[in-house]
């Protein structure tokens, strides 16, 4: 069982430059989110990042938010919450499945996101997952956000040298060559 098992956490980055973070929450759950929110909100604060906080109505529309945020204001990174809980029918597998892509698609093309829309079976597993003391996937997913940002300022101003880049600050041009 996964509760039982020891998990490693890498250690929270550390930054140079100010760190701004949006959290997006589906708060369907208030209990639950009010959880996620303060775990990912003692997380973000542990790194000293400043953070904004918004409201969407479901899981759904965390990743319309985000792409928002994305392409219309000056975030770092995002942290994504919620909990959807198993019910009596499909809608379930439409909720988890197509918000989770969503996120993946808006990470590869450049969003730097942590998942911590909580995909769940009971009640009791969310408020496991969510719990201060417990596991607190809000501060899991605030953590993920933070490496990401961290890896993107660390490569962000890296060339390879491949194409016709030049791969120091100077450049040669061709007529000023003493070739013939």
């Amino acid at each position: 069982m996964a509760g039982n098992e020891v998990h490693h956490t890498l250690a929270l980055p550390r930054f140079d430059k100010p760190v701004k973070v949006l959290i997006v929450v589906a708060p369907y759950y208030r209990d639950i989110a009010d959880d996620l929110i303060a775990g990912a909100r003692a997380t973000l604060e542990a790194a000293g990042a400043a953070h904004d906080l918004v409201e969407v109505p479901g899981a759904l529309e965390v990743p319309s938010a985000i792409a928002l945020a994305q392409r219309l204001s000056n975030f770092d990174g995002y942290v994504a919450l919620g909990c959807v809980i198993r019910g009596e029918t499909t809608h379930y597998e439409t909720v988890c499945n197509d918000s989770s892509r969503a996120l993946t698609l808006l990470g590869l093309n450049g969003a730097l996101i942590g998942n911590g829309i909580l995909t769940v079976e009971t009640r009791d597993q969310a408020v496991v997952r969510a719990a201060p003391d417990g596991q607190n996937k809000g501060g899991g997913a605030a953590a993920a956000a933070l490496h990401l940002i961290a890896l993107a300022r660390k490569w962000g101003g890296a060339t390879k040298g491949v194409g016709f880049r030049p791969v120091g600050d100077s450049f040669q041009i061709a007529e000023g060559s003493d070739r013939a």
